[in-house]
């Protein structure tokens, strides 16, 4: 009998603690339409350039007011089409950016593992990340850039 009723207020317990954890992951929405980054596409150029942006989305129970900062590098491929990739790092998250070391002309570099990507966001074979660089989703309304969710690589 009193194992029972430890047993009954043990999950008594234990039942707001996992639905906390479980919960965020388990809503639906959160999700983050497109956004004009206040860029024309006439302006975008093959060489990578730096886009800060807002997006307003919920992560669990966050939502900043002010929305959250994310940034893309945008450029045009050799097929003249517009890409914008996510500038994080696949092997720990650190911030790339684009021909920032001397020793390494024309590509992206993590300054955390030196880690690198070519132009087009793929890993440099050798260095430390294994996947290339995602890359966000974009429409073209009027001339102007709309980046929308990031695609996982």
């Amino acid at each position: 009998m009193l194992g029972g009723t430890a047993g009954f207020l043990g999950a008594g317990l234990l039942f707001p603690m996992v639905r906390f954890a479980v919960d965020p992951v388990m809503k639906k929405g959160g999700g983050v339409g497109f956004v004009d980054v206040g860029m024309r596409v006439s302006e975008i150029t093959d060489r990578p350039k730096a886009v800060q942006f807002k997006v307003h989305r919920k992560d669990g129970w966050y939502q900043p007011e002010e929305g959250e900062l994310l940034t893309a590098w945008v450029m045009k491929d050799e097929k003249g089409q517009v890409v914008a990739l996510s500038p994080v790092c696949k092997h720990l998250g650190c911030t790339v950016n684009w021909d920032s070391n001397p020793q390494f002309k024309n590509q992206f570099f993590c300054p955390c593992h030196f880690g690198r990507y070519y132009k087009d966001g793929t890993n440099v074979p050798g260095t430390p990340p294994s996947k290339p660089l995602d890359k966000y989703q974009i429409k073209i309304e009027n001339d102007r850039l709309l980046i929308g969710p990031v695609n996982k690589a």
